[in-house]
């Protein structure tokens, strides 16, 4: 199937965080307090990709508050944590919201991302993304992790679907 058509079917993109939300540092101060930068581009982008009536939900091997706070921040209402084996969590979320697994797309940067790769209509790696990951994606990133691939992706889809140009017109008429 070419990308093209891939891209046309996606209703729901799921994210790892670290090392694609984020450019993959772990910061912890004196206290052990985790910090975590995440770029606005990709808030941004996920804000316009929701307002074009679609889903974005986080799948993610760790744990930290700082995720679900910037969930809550842009509305995800689809969080998973803690999960080392995603894809079982990617079959429960697409079978909760009545999709199938091609009407997903997932983008990763590393080794715990294959399976749910591997399983989804569109998977994409981030450019800074392990050998492995880069080889199995449908779609890499110009864009490293952390530094607007979210975003990237989002407008490559929304262009694809022919919606991009509606929402930056919005924008140029009175602002959204």
């Amino acid at each position: 199937m070419k990308l093209a058509e891939r891209l046309q079917g996606i209703e729901l993109i799921l994210s790892d965080v670290d090392g694609v939300l984020t450019d993959g540092s772990l910061t912890f101060d004196n206290e052990g307090i985790e910090t975590k930068t995440f770029n606005v581009r990709d808030g941004m982008g996920i804000a316009l990709w929701q307002k074009a009536g679609f889903r974005f939900g986080i799948l993610t091997a760790r744990t930290s508050h700082i995720v679900q706070v910037r969930a809550a921040e842009l509305s995800i209402d689809i969080v998973r944590q803690g999960f080392k084996d995603k894809l079982p969590a990617a079959v429960e979320i697409a079978q909760s919201l009545n999709l199938n697994l091609d009407q997903l797309c997932y983008i990763g940067d590393d080794l715990t991302d294959l399976p749910v790769l591997n399983a989804v209509g569109l998977s994409v790696a981030v450019a800074d993304a392990v050998e492995e990951v880069r080889k199995a994606a449908h779609y890499t990133t110009r864009t490293t992790g952390g530094k607007g691939a979210v975003r990237e992706l989002i407008e490559t889809i929304l262009k694809s679907k022919n919606r991009w140009e509606d929402i930056v017109s919005k924008y140029q008429q009175r602002g959204a």
